[in-house]
């Protein structure tokens, strides 16, 4: 499997290349040259596997043999052994046909957990295997950054240095975080938003000279592909588990920077009869416009009560671009030049492609506590913000009430108390026994401008391996 790169002038990669790179030297982001495609048949002989030997038969075409089989085998069950259900991706049901997809159960309580205890153990083999150590560098609007540090803060051959937005995240985010206390674990808290912290990763990445000579960076955002990859196994997990593939399932999904649901598109793409699927945003709305109104335009961004998806520059929708101009990359260097200016308009073609797979929902502050305080009367079943904006997007855009809705759970309620008690809720969420104590543990992390000699200073000043 050789991987290439969306604007089509890097050189192609493969699968151990392509999780050490990140960007493509031209600035677009990789993806595999082909992929694979599984029949109903197969797809169906999968039913009660465990996660564990599904998320194998997925990955497996993608590694294509560079890591064996047994290996892989091992890696995937070190990703999910901290998962505190057994089930890792168990579905609550919360009305006709609706169905929640808990994406929190591993040991950072979001999503990212299923795609970051992956690469860091992946990271590790693949460093260890040729005796290189690296740095990973990476933005986060709040649920990444602990993903990222959990997954990495062992790893002998790794300094991992992570960005936020200062004061834009949620405490719990923070301190999940800012608690870690490895010498290879640094937090910068950088002040602006979480575009700025994006802005200065992409960056560095792609003038890596402030570095020591044998260091390169590494991404764990989702622009790296090992990340979209894990990612892809749990549509087909749900669907599996509702009656999959012998009928179609839709998917409504939160989504900031695209990376969640482009893993869907995917599973789709991949033989998975998926009926609907579904863009959720909150008030920072680009994808929304951009589907709805063909407006992929920088406005303001937005501080919400679901600060994961306060994002205006949706890194991974160059990925979907790529598939929507049938994988011309002179095309897509072109859009994404225009949208450096400040907007970018889709063809008509690619905008009625996209209309075609997807559909498009914004939903804003008050609404969203509206809905969490509804589904819990209705339910007694507590939504984190990030959710409930997939359930109203769910519900207000669903074709077919026949067709199971999942509508994907990114986070665990606990770290968003904020808009939890705003909807009603008397007390705080409590967090799992083994963060009860979060509130007590030591921080550390640094307030640094938005500039990127600083950063970069501090960076190779604290480098541990």
């Amino acid at each position: 499997m050789k991987y290439i790169s969306t604007r089509g002038q890097a050189p192609s990669l493969s699968f151990e290349e392509v999780v050490l790179t990140g960007l493509a030297s031209d600035g677009g982001l990789y993806v595999p040259e082909t992929l694979p495609n599984f029949s109903k048949e197969e797809i169906a002989s999968w039913a009660g596997l465990s996660y564990q030997e599904l998320a194998f038969n997925i990955m497996k075409p993608f590694v294509a043999g560079e890591v064996p089989d047994d290996d892989l085998k091992a890696l995937i069950e070190k990703a999910y052994a901290s998962f505190r259900h057994d089930a890792i991706a168990p579905l609550v049901q919360t009305g006709h046909n609706e169905w929640i997809l808990e994406l929190f159960q591993g040991p950072t309580l979001a999503f990212k957990d299923f795609a970051l205890q992956f690469l860091g153990h992946l990271l590790d083999y693949i460093l260890k295997k040729r005796d290189q150590k690296v740095v990973v560098m990476g933005a986060t609007s709040g649920d990444t950054g602990s993903a990222a540090i959990e997954g990495c803060r062992r790893c002998e051959n790794i300094d991992i240095f992570i960005l936020h937005p200062h004061n834009r995240v949620s405490n719990v985010q923070r301190r999940q975080m800012t608690t870690v206390l490895e010498d290879n674990v640094h937090n910068i808290a950088l002040d602006g938003n979480f575009d700025d912290c994006q802005n200065m990763v992409k960056a560095s990445f792609a003038d890596q000279s402030f570095l020591p000579e044998g260091r390169q960076l590494v991404a764990v955002n989702s622009i790296n592909w090992a990340r979209i990859m894990a990612q892809i196994v749990y549509y087909f997990y749900a669907s599996l588990a509702l009656g999959g593939p012998h009928r179609p399932v839709s998917f409504s999904v939160p989504t900031g920077n695209f990376g969640d649901i482009f893993a869907g598109y995917l599973a789709k793409r991949m033989g998975l009869p998926i009926d609907q699927l579904i863009i959720a945003t909150n008030s920072n709305d680009i994808l929304h416009r951009c589907i709805s109104a063909n407006d992929h335009s920088k406005q303001e961004l937005h501080h919400t009560l679901s600060p994961s998806m306060d994002i205006m520059v949706s890194s991974n929708f160059e990925r979907m671009l790529f598939e929507l101009y049938d994988r011309d990359g002179a095309a897509i260097a072109t859009l994404m030049e225009d949208f450096k200016s400040g907007a970018m308009h889709l063809s008509e073609t690619a905008l009625s492609g996209a209309r075609e797979l997807f559909a498009s929902y914004k939903v804003d502050d008050t609404r969203m506590l509206d809905v969490i305080r509804d589904v819990f009367e209705q339910t007694e079943y507590l939504l984190d913000p990030h959710t409930a904006i997939g359930v109203e997007a769910a519900r207000a855009t669903r074709r077919n009430q026949d067709v199971p809705m999942v509508c994907l759970a990114t986070a665990h309620p606990a770290k968003f108390p904020e808009a939890v008690q705003k909807a009603g809720q008397d007390e705080e969420p409590k967090l799992p026994h083994h963060m009860a104590d979060l509130f007590q543990r030591e921080e550390r992390y640094e307030v640094l401008p938005n500039d990127a000699e600083t950063v970069h200073k501090f960076m190779t000043g604290h480098l541990a391996c």
